[in-house]
């Protein structure tokens, strides 16, 4: 890649800033990465990355000499004019996302007329003009502010970060948003550039028509189970109306995550304190918990109380190929499921750590065969590849009972029924042994 191109600074390096930073490293720029976390500066100077993202590893390593780890950000200031901000806006107790770290932000950069503030976490629409009277109120008028939000999905982040199918760009007209421009040029993406307050609406707007598609299929599920269909054709038939297409069409257990939750609340929040009542999301977001509780009722029509028995949860990340617990399912079921009495074992390929500090009094297993092993009844929480391909023979010769409930309807039900076992799904009904 070309070496020409201009540097940067990132602050902070959490999942988008750190795939942000590798990116643009990627593309050929000096990086200069900035966050208050010490020990995660020194884990990233000593070529560690502290999150599980496919193929970040290699893409920090490959251009390694392009990114520099710093907890000063007069490092980024002095060889970078757009300072891209990528801190956490995690929701608050009444839903609406905090924004302390990126006043944080605001705070340390100095007057200056060279610089820019790049958004690149997830604020509600109007952040960027409160923001901009902020630093008018200080002196700092003279900074640019451009608002450019990111639809990196975890698990694909690398790959979405060089094919974007957007590239969102709001701001004044004035050489930051031009710059900015030119920095995604490489990717040949779609460009929206437009004003401050759409652009941070898109963010929010997408993700919740993203999650109010999932809860409606998850609602077509339970109709189904209700009439004898199956949620999987149903939604088929749907996908191939180009008006639907058909990703998000795939009935669960319910989203998690740090996007999804936090987004429909934030909008609904935002809403609110405009003095809209947003109904549509608050049916999304009731949705989406029923659902995740809706499994205990499956375990319950098949095995009764669940007092003292075993369950195994088959993954505890909120997706596959990330070790990200903000929001999972695995959390509330349980948390469920031992308080109605059930012993419950847990494997996870990879979130085991994050989840350890989040979940309690469960058996984390070493494998997936040791979860299973004497269990009453497996849940697949999380689609795994090594779950889908598991010898289902040889899990029926480990556990004590015959239930299995796919929640991510992901399994192949015959061949979970012909091992002798009894196949659940979400919206498809029930499948007994096939021997």
């Amino acid at each position: 890649m070309s070496n020409d191109r201009q540097p940067i600074g990132v602050i902070g390096t959490g999942y988008v800033g750190l795939v942000t930073a590798a990116g643009f490293a990627h593309l050929g720029s000096d990086v200069y990465c900035i966050d208050i976390d010490a020990d995660k500066i020194a884990r990233l100077q000593a070529g560690e990355i502290p999150i599980y993202e496919p193929g970040l590893a290699e893409m920090v390593a490959e251009n390694r000499e392009r990114l520099h780890f710093s907890t000063n950000i007069a490092e980024a200031l002095e060889h970078a004019r757009l300072l891209f901000v990528a801190v956490g806006t995690p929701p608050t107790y009444s839903g609406d996302a905090d924004l302390s770290a990126v006043h944080s932000v605001v705070d340390a950069i100095p007057a200056s007329d060279r610089h820019a503030l790049v958004m690149k976490s997830t604020v509600p629409a109007g952040t960027g003009a409160s923001i901009k009277r902020v630093l008018k109120t200080e002196g700092k008028e003279g900074l640019s502010y451009v608002s450019c939000p990111e639809f990196l999905k975890e698990g694909s982040a690398v790959k979405d970060f060089l094919n974007p199918d957007r590239v969102v760009i709001g701001d004044d007209g004035d050489w930051a948003g031009d710059a900015v421009v030119e920095l995604y040029a490489p990717l040949d993406a779609a460009l929206v550039r437009t004003d401050i307050a759409s652009a941070e609406m898109v963010k929010l707007a997408s993700n919740a028509f993203l999650a109010t598609k999932i809860s409606f299929i998850n609602e077509i599920a339970n109709v189904c189970e209700e009439t004898g269909s199956d949620v999987i054709e149903v939604a088929r038939g749907m996908g191939l109306d180009d008006r639907i297409g058909q990703k998000f069409l795939q009935a669960g257990i319910g989203f998690g995550g740090s996007c999804f939750p936090k987004d429909v609340n934030a909008l609904k929040q935002l809403a609110g304190n405009s003095g809209y009542h947003f109904q549509l999301l608050n049916a999304v977001i009731e949705v989406n918990e029923l659902q995740k509780r809706r499994v205990i009722s499956k375990l319950q029509k098949h095995l009764g109380s669940l007092v003292g028995r075993t369950v195994t949860l088959l993954g505890l990340a909120f997706k596959p190929n990330t070790d990200d617990m903000r929001e999972a399912s695995s959390l509330v079921l349980s948390a469920r499921l031992q308080a109605d009495g059930a012993k419950v074992r847990v494997f996870d390929p990879i979130a085991e750590e994050e989840a350890r500090h989040l979940i309690r009094g469960v058996h984390f297993a070493t494998d997936a065969m040791d979860a299973i092993e004497g269990a009453d009844a497996v849940v697949l929480v999380t689609e795994w590849d090594e779950f889908i391909t598991l010898d289902w023979a040889q899990v029926a010769e480990r556990m004590a009972g015959t239930l299995v409930l796919d929640g991510r309807n992901a399994l192949d039900r015959e061949a979970v029924a012909a091992a002798g076992l009894t196949y659940e799904g979400i919206g498809r009904g029930t499948l007994t042994s096939l021997r």
